[in-house]
């Protein structure tokens, strides 16, 4: 199951009671927007402890549609890559340190 934005604003405003709903929600929008703003700049962003995102650019190509067998042109277009911490590997994979 996928945690969707307003879950967790639900649990951040149960673990912190004493900040108001409106800051959360502003502060998270601010965090998700550096995030996306850097993307598309080119750099790459990393939370310590979690991971890094970063952009990759893919080269114009040409394809094929898979159902009628046509060549198509792909321009070129960006991707986004993360990686996730070594702290995080461990977590998720109930490793010791």
């Amino acid at each position: 199951m996928a945690i969707v934005k307003s879950k967790l604003l639900k649990k951040i405003y149960k673990n912190y009671p004493n900040f108001y709903k409106k800051n959360i929600d502003r502060f998270f929008d601010i965090i998700l927007k550096e995030i996306k703003d850097s993307l598309k700049r080119g750099n790459r962003v990393e939370f310590r402890g979690f991971g890094t995102w970063s952009t990759n650019t893919q080269k114009a190509r040409i394809s094929r549609n898979p159902k009628t067998g046509e060549k198509v042109n792909t321009p070129e277009k960006k991707t986004i890559n993360f990686k996730m911490s070594k702290d995080l590997f461990k977590k998720i994979n109930n490793e010791e340190e």
